[in-house]
């Protein structure tokens, strides 16, 4: 008996179908990219209040106290965003890998699939959601202080 073989089209065809996950894919890996340059430059500056801390007091000290909480939070938010882009991205590959055994094996598991992409979407939009959160969370350390506008 001679195995089947799945015919070079039918290759093709899969390949064609995963194209669409694997944009999915390029786009959260530059989420992630920006993701960890965004967790770098908070942990760099809670790293610089951290040897400031110490040295304050007064209001200086509250406003360090401040911050720090602020990029703790920050920190967390991003944290959660990158989990959540990292499951969203191991969707995506489960979601190729599936699709190609599909194929080759001859199974019918379109169901499967589907909630796959359905799982990785959910995940790439609660990790958007997180990094929207983090954005405005960050906006608020950036503010000048109402002092220094004063003439």
């Amino acid at each position: 008996m001679i195995p089947m073989i799945p015919a070079v089209a039918t290759i093709a065809q899969t390949i064609q179908l995963s194209l669409g996950p694997v944009f999915m894919l390029a786009a959260i890996g530059q989420l992630l990219n920006v993701l960890a340059g965004r967790l770098s430059r908070v942990i760099d500056r809670s790293r610089k209040l951290e040897d400031l801390h110490p040295r304050s007091s007064g209001p200086e000290r509250e406003r360090y106290v401040m911050e720090l909480k602020l990029l703790d939070r920050r920190m967390s938010i991003i944290n959660a965003a990158l989990f959540l882009s990292v499951s969203s991205a191991i969707a995506v590959c489960t979601l190729i890998g599936l699709l190609f055994v599909a194929v080759l094996a001859g199974l019918h598991f379109g169901t499967i699939v589907a909630i796959c992409f359905i799982l990785a979407m959910v995940l790439l939009v609660a990790s958007l959601i997180s990094f929207m959160i983090e954005v405005r969370v960050s906006l608020r350390a950036i503010h000048v202080r109402e002092e220094l506008l004063r003439p």
